[in-house]
């Protein structure tokens, strides 16, 4: 028997009131994570990543602003059937999230030991006493340094990535089955975002968590994950295992991303490739594929029909008329003569 994955999104669209009317900033989302997997996400600012995830924890205002559709199943539950009461024994005890900015999550009155302990008390039935020790334990796991000090110390007395590892110590203190990362590295210097790293990738190793890692950096991608969902303007654009994305990616604007790595063994003379134009808003979304006013290769096919996302061999999916034509071309340009 196929085992089931331990997250399942499968059609979801997460809609905003606004002034200007209904917006659809996640449209037909469909993906899986299993057990054990560190799944990434990637895309500019404003292709939908984190209110995906946030549709995930469900942590909108569901009675005037958000609307869902679609469905979230996870452990075999739809998230999106369960009352409030229910789904808040699930988020921060089964799943958990950290948020990209760790200052602006914590709370500054309270004590670091204080916001952790509110975790476990809240989920598990344990004594202030043992959860005191365990919100100790929980700093040691992460990394933080004199722990028994620094449970009764408050975030402005932390550094960045302190504050980082004591998210993280919150996240990770129920022991969750699913951990989703909204880019948890970006406000970090490049040695604290190696350790962060390291520490996520061994917390899932030893714990069998999967994990769902949202950034903009396709480094940390290779280094960590073993698939990857590429998004654009709210929809899954190209989806397919590490080593196919970086050896072989399909869509244009995939493509796009990859070129726009630095190389360090390249020219330094030489400009970084850039994506013409921007993400376009919610509230105009274009007719036909909605990366076509920026890619090299659209036509009328392109601007008038949305193309539908098609699975290939294996898990690889893709959102694009002419990516077949557009990689034998590159192919047939890059043969020597």
């Amino acid at each position: 028997m196929e085992q089931q994955p331990l997250l399942e999104v499968k059609d979801l669209k997460t809609h905003f009131h606004s002034e200007k009317g209904r917006v659809t900033a996640v449209d037909g989302v469909s993906f899986d994570v299993d057990e054990g997997e560190i799944l990434g996400v990637v895309g500019e600012s404003g292709c939908g990543k984190s209110v995906m995830s946030q549709s995930i924890m469900r942590l909108f205002d569901e009675t005037y602003t958000t609307e869902h559709e679609g469905a979230i199943h996870f452990s075999g539950t739809n998230l999106l059937d369960l009352p409030k009461a229910k789904m808040q024994t699930i988020r921060g005890n089964d799943i958990s999230m950290i948020f990209q900015d760790p200052l602006s999550s914590l709370n500054p009155v309270y004590t670091i030991g204080d916001q952790i302990k509110e975790a476990i008390l809240l989920h598990q039935t344990i004594s202030k006493k043992d959860a005191h020790r365990k919100a100790i334990e929980m700093l040691r796991i992460t990394g933080i340094p004199e722990p028994e000090k620094r449970v009764n110390e408050y975030p402005h007395q932390l550094s960045g990535g302190m504050q980082q590892r004591v998210l993280i110590a919150i996240a990770l203190s129920c022991q969750p089955k699913l951990l989703i990362a909204d880019e948890p590295t970006t406000a970090l210097d490049v040695t604290i975002q190696a350790q962060i790293l390291d520490l996520i990738e061994e917390l899932n190793q030893q714990l069998g968590m999967g994990v769902i890692f949202i950034t903009h950096d396709l480094g940390v991608v290779s280094e960590i994950c073993t698939r990857v969902v590429v998004m654009y303007l709210g929809q899954i654009i190209e989806e397919t295992d590490t080593e196919s994305l970086f050896s072989n990616p399909l869509h244009p604007y995939t493509k796009g991303l990859m070129k726009s790595i630095p190389q360090l063994d390249g020219d330094r003379t030489e400009f970084l490739h850039v994506i013409e134009g921007t993400v376009p808003s919610l509230d105009n979304v274009p007719k036909g594929c909605r990366f076509a006013s920026r890619c090299p290769f659209a036509d009328d096919l392109c601007r008038e029909k949305a193309p539908e996302l098609r699975s290939l061999e294996g898990k690889q999916k893709i959102r694009c008329w002419h990516y077949e034509k557009i990689n034998r071309e590159e192919e047939d340009n890059h043969v020597p003569s």
